[in-house]
């Protein structure tokens, strides 16, 4: 969640005002999902929503600055320390192997039913099982492997 701007926060730099409405939206989406009734859902579904509009949010500040090239390096900085992205997720994204991850928790080992393993949702489409559903029960996430 971006931190609370007063007047004693350091201004945005040049380019954030092309870009805030649509960090403003993704505020105002977020809110939504947070407001959003847990009635009927399981454990952890209701958290899916935020979770997928923090990933969208951090996507799209990695693709303006590392795909499209269209913010400076200081606006791509002030937006992580200003908290709008997920540094450790963008700095996964950069890696081999990891360029569609969905959340950190789905490549921890620690809370998996399997010791030593990671998220179902991070095994390749092709290998498996036909009739499968994959969803992660963490994110929601149905298939962020590379390979899919």
């Amino acid at each position: 969640m971006p931190k609370i701007r007063t007047t004693r926060t350091k201004k945005a730099p040049d380019g954030f005002e092309e870009i805030e409405p649509i960090l403003d939206d993704y505020a105002r989406k977020m809110r939504d999902a947070e407001n959003e009734s847990h009635e009927g859902k399981r454990k952890s579904e209701s958290l899916w929503p935020i979770m997928r509009i923090s990933h969208a949010r951090s996507r799209y500040i990695y693709e303006l600055y590392y795909k499209r090239e269209a913010i400076s390096k200081e606006l791509y900085d002030w937006l992580l320390k200003e908290k709008y992205g997920d540094t450790n997720l963008i700095a996964k994204w950069k890696k081999t192997g990891y360029e569609k991850l969905c959340c950190l928790r789905c490549i921890q080992t620690k809370d998996m039913n399997y010791q030593g393993s990671t998220c179902i949702c991070r095994v390749p489409k092709a290998q498996v099982r036909a009739g499968t559903v994959v969803e992660c029960v963490h994110c929601g996430c149905r298939g962020c492997s590379s390979d899919s």
